[in-house]
C-alpha cells in the first residue's frame, strides 16, 4: 500500500521569506511527525551555501563528495578530515537558516569509537557544523553511540555507502532487506536524529521509513522517504563525469558557463571588452 501524500512545505513553517528562523535538530524530528518533507543539498563553499540558504533548503550537507566534484578524484576515499573542516568553515559563513551537516570522511571514524568521537568533535568545534554524518549500519553503531553520547547531533547513512565502493564493486543498488532494516534500527537506537538511505528499491525504502521514528532522507530511494538529498553540482548540470539514474537535472548551468566564457574570450580577443562602459576616465 502506498504512503499517503504529504504537503510539500519547508520547515519550520514555510519559505525563508516568511520564516527565517534557523532549522534545528528538533525541527528535523518534528517534520516527520507532521508530514513535512525535508530538503537537503550539498555545498562546499561560501557562494553556493549562501545561494542554497537563501533559496530555503532545510539542510546543507558538506559532503565528502567534494573529492569528486571539487577535487576531481575518482571517489571520496582520499578526502581528509582537515579538508572537511576547511570546507565546513566556508559553508558556515554563508548560512543563516539551513541546518549544516558535515560528512565524516573515510578513516576518520572506523578505527575506534574514541577516534570517531574525536573526529566528530573537531568537525563541530573547528568547522562549526551543526551536525555530522557517518556511513554504515550495525558495524558503525558503536561509533554513533560514542558521538551522540557526547551530545553531538548525528545523521546516519545506509544502503549504498560510497566509502565502501571498493568492497561493493561499484555504485550499485542495495537490495538486502533484512540487513538494511537491521542497519537502520541500529543507527536509530544509537542516537541518530535522521538517516540517509541511498540507492535502495522504493518498496524497501518505504519499509525502512515506516519502521523508524527518525526521518529518512532518500537519494535514489524513491518517493516515500521523509526527505530527499542530491549533490548540487549534479542537480545544476555542473558535474557530468558521473550521471546517476536518480539525479534530476533542474538546470544546465555547465553549458551556460561554457557559453559565457566563450563569449568573454571572443570579446577580449576581438577588442570589444572592456569597452568605455567598463573603464574609468
Amino acid at each position: 500500500m502506498s504512503a499517503p501524500p504529504r504537503p510539500a512545505k519547508s520547515i519550520p513553517n514555510g519559505s525563508p521569506a516568511h520564516d527565517a528562523r534557523p532549522v534545528t535538530v528538533p525541527d528535523f524530528l518534528a517534520a516527520k511527525a507532521r508530514g513535512s518533507r525535508l530538503t537537503m543539498l550539498t555545498a562546499y563553499d561560501y557562494t553556493m551555501a549562501r545561494l542554497l540558504d537563501t533559496a530555503g533548503v532545510d539542510s546543507i550537507l558538506v559532503g565528502d563528495s567534494l573529492g569528486m566534484v571539487v577535487q576531481g578524484q575518482p571517489d571520496s576515499l582520499a578526502v581528509t578530515l582537515d579538508e572537511m573542516i576547511y570546507h565546513t568553515r566556508l559553508v558556515m559563513r554563508g548560512v543563516r537558516r539551513s541546518l549544516v551537516v558535515v560528512d565524516m570522511p573515510f578513516m576518520s571514524f572506523q578505527v575506534s569509537p574514541q577516534q570517531a568521537l574525536e573526529s566528530a568533535g573537531r568537525l563541530i568545534k573547528e568547522g562549526g557544523a551543526h551536525a555530522v554524518k557517518l556511513e554504515g549500519g550495525v558495524r558503525s553503531a558503536a561509533a554513533v553511540a560514542a558521538i551522540t553520547g557526547a551530545d553531538i547531533p548525528l545523521v546516519g547513512h545506509i544502503g549504498l555507502t560510497p566509502q565502501s565502493v571498493r568492497r561493493l564493486g561499484g555504485y550499485k543498488v542495495q537490495r538486502d532487506a533484512d540487513r538494511l532494516l537491521d542497519d537502520a534500527l541500529a543507527i536509530e537506537a544509537a542516537g541518530a536524529f535522521a538517516l540517509v538511505v541511498e540507492c535502495v528499491p522504493t518498496e524497501l525504502a518505504q519499509r525502512i521509513t515506516a519502521a523508524l521514528k527518525i526521518p529518512t532522507i532518500g537519494i535514489g530511494a524513491g518517493p516515500h522517504c521523509d526527505g530527499q538529498v542530491l549533490v548540487t553540482p549534479d542537480l545544476l548540470g555542473l558535474f557530468t563525469d558521473l550521471r546517476p539514474r536518480f539525479v534530476k537535472q533542474y538546470a544546465e548551468l555547465g553549458e551556460e558557463v561554457t557559453r559565457a566564457v566563450e563569449e568573454y574570450c571572443r570579446e577580449v580577443r576581438g577588442g570589444q571588452f572592456p569597452s568605455a562602459e567598463y573603464s574609468f576616465r
